[in-house]
């Protein structure tokens, strides 16, 4: 299964944020509450294609219900007394959750007595990220999803940019620093002379432009692990700064000939795990990626992504793809299966381009492949993909994936250097 492609998602990547454009949208369970997993062209040459095609037959039609969420997905610095909420037209709500990313807390809300709107019932707090999640049925009771994150305005991480990863954070050695503008930059080493990022190790740090919205800073090789990482952002004489960790190391090698994943802690293999990936018409991406976000469950359905039988229901409809991690912005995931036999893993490559680990129904089995890497894995570990028929190139801005551009490209890329 794997790419569940739906709302166009914009992470002040140069992505447009357009929800419902293809029609159907995406649930998802996140860590303590429901977020989103959206997808959308990149913009640099990796275009969104299908890869969730699973063997199982759709059960319901599309929805005529339009779900809306304000201030939409992917909004940075949403004022505390902004308005915040979800509407929805040709239906009416069923649930609406909205979570505290970093605490798992559910903000109480309000439905409106007609099932048309959903409100917050206080002010929200600064610098938080929350993850919202909606959905509703049509006259019909066919039902639709809406999700979106959305981070509320913080002194630090909107004084020039939005900065990730999270002032205070613990993350893997391939996490990028990113710097998302919400306008086009046109004087990028004026920019870029503002902001400047060094690392405990002593690990020389540059800057590249991905483009004119989207300034990413790494090494030349993986950060350090145990390294502290400080940015620092100046302007006008006042100065801000965000710190983060780097965690243990964590590379883990998907063989798409082999059909198995080799985990690699701290230089040492830890676990060697069968996996099923993109099958030959749809495979999965080679290179380097990093995981930017981790959900319990995941809701996949074929219309999302324009793939349905004669009769127009969905190929596929899963309410609950048990743990999905995202690996690219254009919806490369490597997740649970439970739906695949036994004798598919590390054998057979059956997937629409996503890495497919054995799971169980609900994903409550810790002894499990799946639930094991997910458990054992932070934001900002490398994935790599080798030996796939996949021909492209994976483009650095699709996802985290900086560390596909060589390092002599990379440093070409900044005015500064």
């Amino acid at each position: 299964m794997e790419k569940p492609l739906i709302t166009l998602y914009r992470r002040r990547t140069g992505l447009v944020a357009t929800a419902g454009v293809l029609g159907g949208i995406l649930a998802v369970t996140a860590l303590g509450g429901t977020s989103n997993a959206a997808t959308g062209s990149n913009g640099a040459g990796n275009p969104p294609r299908p890869q969730a095609r699973v063997s199982q037959s759709g059960t319901q039609e599309a929805s005529d219900a339009r779900i809306e969420i304000t201030p939409g997905q992917g909004v940075h610095g949403v004022g505390i007394n902004d308005p915040v909420g979800v509407t929805v037209s040709k239906g009416k709500l069923v649930k609406v959750t909205m979570t505290a990313v970093a605490t798992g807390v559910e903000i109480p809300g309000t439905l409106s007595a007609d099932g048309t709107s959903w409100k917050p019932d206080g002010r929200l707090e600064r610098a938080t990220k929350y993850q919202i999640a909606a959905e509703a049925e049509d006259a019909k009771g066919r039902s639709a999803t809406g999700n979106a994150t959305i981070t509320t305005v913080s002194p630090a991480n909107d004084f020039i940019g939005h900065v990730s990863p999270e002032n205070g954070s613990t993350v893997g050695v391939g996490m990028p620093v990113t710097v998302d503008f919400d306008t086009a930059i046109s004087d990028k080493a004026a920019v870029e002379s503002e902001i400047q990022v060094s690392s405990s190790s002593g690990q020389w740090v540059v800057g590249h432009w991905l483009n004119d919205h989207r300034l990413d800073f790494r090494p030349e090789t993986y950060w350090k692990p145990g390294s502290t990482v400080t940015v620092t952002l100046t302007r006008d004489g006042v100065q801000k700064t965000v710190t983060f960790k780097i965690g243990r190391s964590q590379i883990s090698t998907v063989d798409a000939k082999t059909k198995q994943m080799t985990v690699v802690r701290n230089g040492r293999t830890i676990r060697t795990i069968p996996i099923s990936s993109g099958s030959r018409e749809h495979p999965t991406y080679n290179g380097r990626m990093v995981i930017s976000e981790k959900f319990s469950h995941i809701h996949m359905n074929g219309a999302t992504v324009g793939l349905t039988e004669k009769d127009g229901k969905p190929s596929y409809d899963i309410k609950a793809v048990p743990h999905a991690m995202r690996l690219t912005d254009s919806g490369t995931f490597i997740h649970g299966n439970y739906w695949g036999a036994d004798s598919v893993f590390g054998k057979v490559n059956t997937s629409h381009g996503c890495v497919g680990l054995k799971d169980v129904r609900g994903g409550g089995d810790g002894s499990k492949p799946a639930a094991w890497f997910f458990d054992h894995s932070m934001i900002g570990d490398v994935v790599v993909v080798k030996n796939s028929a996949d021909k492209t190139t994976l483009a650095a801005d699709n996802g985290l994936s900086d560390w596909n551009m060589a390092w002599s490209e990379w440093i070409a890329g900044s005015p500064t250097t």
